[in-house]
């Protein structure tokens, strides 16, 4: 299995100090600004493949893709089945390619890796950089089976849960309709992100990447 403190990197890296909260703020006005109609913006999306009942830590695989849809990063990490450390593991996984040209996160998802609850606002205030998070379907909430599931520590997942506030659909060009939440970037930003990195169908590219390496690493580890 992948090691559980490590994030595995592949592609272009530069030394990545770390960011004071003021260099940070300034990123989060400036960043998509400059580069949300460039052909060149850059996103590093995330998305994840357990195999639930039999997988003890989910595999997380980030893929750095340009809005012209050329990969050139990859990273990978781990998080615990039914844990709560995805949202760290994410902040990691950004930290460890030591990137300066990255301009946004896209995440598949907040509750991740059975009730895996990422705190969006952490993370993007941790990295600095817009952030959104891409579901893709109508859902009541989450919060009984978390007082159902985790009776010892459910009051935190309900807590970060509400803390990342309700979706908002966005209708794409593709024709498919999604549910996001989204930091530092207004809705009409996110949607035409979005439509720029969804070639077809409802998930953007750097996810529908990431989920394929994600699902290949585990069925490669579980057929050993």
């Amino acid at each position: 299995m992948l090691a559980r403190k490590s994030s595995l990197v592949w592609g272009k890296q530069k030394s990545h100090p770390d960011q004071t909260p003021i260099l940070r703020q300034f990123q989060k006005v400036i960043r998509l600004r400059l580069h949300v109609h460039k052909k060149a913006i850059r996103a590093l999306g995330i998305a994840e493949s357990f195999v639930k009942g039999v997988s003890r830590e989910s595999v997380l695989a980030g893929v750095v893709m340009r809005a012209d849809k050329a990969i050139d990063g990859f990273v990978f990490s781990t998080a615990t089945v039914g844990g709560m450390d995805a949202t760290e593991k994410m902040i990691e996984m950004y930290k460890i390619l030591g990137r300066d040209d990255i301009n946004l996160l896209i995440l598949n998802g907040c509750v991740i890796s059975w009730y895996n609850v990422v705190d969006l606002h952490e993370v993007a205030d941790d990295t600095g950089l817009p952030l959104i998070c891409v579901t893709y379907e109508e859902s009541e909430g989450l919060e009984k089976y978390f007082k159902e599931l985790f009776p010892e520590d459910w009051e935190d997942r309900v807590r970060v849960y509400r803390k990342n506030k309700a979706r908002t659909p966005i209708a794409l060009g593709t024709g498919y309709t999604i549910y996001v939440r989204f930091m530092n970037m207004s809705l009409e930003e996110a949607k035409g992100i979005l439509n720029k990195f969804t070639s077809h169908g409802a998930v953007p590219e750097p996810l529908r990447v990431g989920r394929l390496l994600a699902r290949s690493i585990v069925k490669t580890l579980m057929s050993r």
